[in-house]
Order: C-alpha cells, then sequence, then structure tokens
C-alpha cells in the first residue's frame, strides 16, 4: 500500500477493520450516512441513506453495505467516507491499517534519505529532516545563498580579477547579512588571497 494508492483500494484494506465487532457504534454510524448524504455534491442520495440507516438491518449488514456501495461508486466516494470518519472517528481513522501502513512508508522514506550518500558526504543535512517533496522557502533561500557564495568566491579567486579589496570592504560591512564567523573566515580567506 503506497501514498499515491486509490482510496478504494484503501477502503478495501480497511474494509475488515471497520466491521469488526464494536469498532464502530450505531450513533457514528448513522454521523457518517448523513454527512455523506448532505455534502455537496450528494455522495449517498436520500433512498440510499435512509437503507444504510435502517434500524431493521443489523449494524455489520448496513456497515458492510455501505462499504461495498462506496466502492463500486469510486474513489471520490470512497474519499469523501474517509473525511466523514476523520470528522466522527478521529482515534479509530488514526488506528486505521491503511493509515499505519502509510506512515511506516513515509518513515521509511525518511530514513532512507537521512542515510542516503549525500548526508553521508555532508553530515550535518542528517540533523535535519529534509524530504524532497517538502521543499519550502527556506531551501530555496539556503540554496541561493550557496550558490551566491560560490560565485562569488569564485570571482574572487579569478585570476584575471583583482577585487580582493572591494571584497574586504564589502564583507567588513556586513555583519548583519552574514554571521560574525563566517565574516572572519571569509576575511582570512581574502587576505591569503591577497599575499600569493
Amino acid at each position: 500500500l503506497t501514498d499515491n494508492q486509490s482510496y478504494c483500494h484503501r477502503l478495501q484494506h480497511d474494509m475488515y477493520f471497520l466491521t469488526s465487532t464494536s469498532r464502530l457504534n450505531e450513533q457514528v454510524v448513522d454521523k457518517i450516512v448523513l454527512q455523506l448524504n448532505r455534502v455537496y455534491p450528494q455522495i449517498l442520495t436520500n433512498e440510499e441513506a435512509e437503507k444504510f440507516r435502517n434500524p431493521k438491518a443489523s449494524l455489520h449488514t448496513r456497515l458492510s453495505d455501505l462499504l461495498k456501495h462506496l466502492q463500486k461508486k469510486g474513489d471520490r466516494h470512497c474519499q469523501e467516507f474517509y473525511r466523514a470518519l476523520q470528522i466522527n472517528a478521529e482515534l479509530l481513522f488514526n488506528d486505521l491499517p491503511s493509515r499505519k501502513i502509510l506512515s511506516k512508508c513515509t518513515s521509511k522514506l525518511i530514513e532512507l534519505w537521512i542515510s542516503s550518500p549525500l548526508n553521508f558526504c555532508c553530515p550535518a543535512l542528517s540533523q535535519c529532516v529534509f524530504l524532497p517533496f517538502s521543499v519550502g522557502p527556506v531551501f530555496f533561500l539556503a540554496c541561493f545563498s550557496m550558490a551566491a557564495g560560490l560565485a562569488f568566491f569564485w570571482y574572487c579567486c579569478n585570476s584575471e580579477t583583482q577585487v580582493t579589496g572591494r571584497a574586504r570592504r564589502i564583507l567588513g560591512f556586513s555583519p548583519i547579512i552574514i554571521g560574525r564567523h563566517v565574516r572572519n573566515i571569509c576575511m582570512l580567506y581574502l587576505e591569503d588571497m591577497s599575499k600569493n
């Protein structure tokens, strides 16, 4: 079971868990059916909602029939069922077998990312949990800053350009832009370059 697997497959996987005794009570099932009936566009028609709320049939039968009916209708219907289940029985929703498998897959992805060769080369990366699919503005700024710093040093190291004096002045007036320790390292590097 993977993160991109359809809600119908997930519901099929969770069906035994949901229909086993005393997991869902009568009130919760009625709330889920009513929510599926009232959501727009309707997942269950009024007649279907009445059928799945019929007290003459046993709860197990009604719930099994509801889940089979949703699977036949398609992925969106199953997704709305999961949404209704989360709203009305959050603890049960969190205990679903498909949710546990998804969380295990996610934790394995994190472990693989942390132990990747890139992080082996740069151990500081293993300190922060960082997933390729959760890239945000901080990551962008970090990459941009690193690229700008490398470009600056490459420009300073070029034998055709003599910018060490100007670079020293820029670094001397930039305690706000970069940290004091980084600035001191850069100044020492520039002094070594000017001696050579």
